[in-house]
């Protein structure tokens, strides 16, 4: 596993992201002892990192033959702005951020259906976006990219693969977008990679997975594991 995904990992612990007791989603299907919740990345160093961690992830994974960063609102919104901000940094490359508005805006200089740049023909976008679980938003966002303009969609980062299946039931949601869309998905880690790093590894001085919980996590994934 590549340092900087190590680094995620212990990154999202340290920030309380990705959490670890019991939950149940809102599917109602009970969570293994495990949770993200990206919407606590709420400093401007957090943040500042955040962007890093998805550029260097989107770069190793499609390159820099793109031209817009697209985030899904709300929580994509943020996301596509640290990781263009970080790009310009890291790589040199202006990238363009835009995302939806869950309600059109009717009046002032930038009314319409999205925030930041407007999408034009010829455009490569990616789309960015927390995690994946159902593939819900990405049902809502991709006809709203497609109608904007005559753009390709080079791919879709998430933060985490949580490698559970979708709604299909035997692949994970990653790999059903990517089976309807027609174009490529990946994330900086999946939970394979969360388990590797952190079982009976000290985080901060304590254990995060303990033999306990990873019996737990692997019950969890027999049930509920991508096939």
């Amino acid at each position: 596993m590549e340092a900087y995904k190590k680094e995620f990992i212990e990154f999202m612990v340290d920030c309380d992201v990705l959490k670890f007791g019991d939950f149940t989603l809102k599917s109602g299907r009970k969570s293994p002892p495990f949770f993200m919740n990206a919407g606590a990345y709420v400093t401007g160093s957090q943040l500042k990192k955040l962007g890093e961690y998805y550029a260097r992830a989107i770069h190793e994974t499609y390159g820099d033959d793109f031209d817009v960063l697209f985030g899904p609102a709300y929580k994509g919104i943020p996301l596509g702005v640290v990781t263009a901000i970080a790009y310009s940094e890291l790589y040199g490359k202006e990238v363009r951020y835009c995302s939806d508005r869950k309600e059109e805006k009717d009046h002032g200089a930038d009314k319409g259906s999205f925030l930041g740049s407007k999408l034009k023909d010829g455009d490569r976008v990616i789309m960015i976006e927390d995690v994946t679980t159902s593939g819900k938003s990405m049902e809502e966002t991709v006809p709203k990219v497609k109608d904007a303009a005559d753009v390709t969609i080079v791919g879709l980062m998430v933060s985490l693969n949580r490698m559970e299946v979708g709604k299909g039931g035997e692949k994970c949601a990653l790999d059903e977008v990517k089976d309807l869309y027609g174009f490529e998905t990946a994330a900086i880690v999946t939970m394979e990679d969360v388990v590797e790093c952190l079982y009976n590894k000290e985080c901060d001085g304590k254990v995060v997975i303990d033999d306990e919980l990873k019996a737990a996590i692997d019950a969890y994934y027999e049930k509920y594991g991508a096939k």
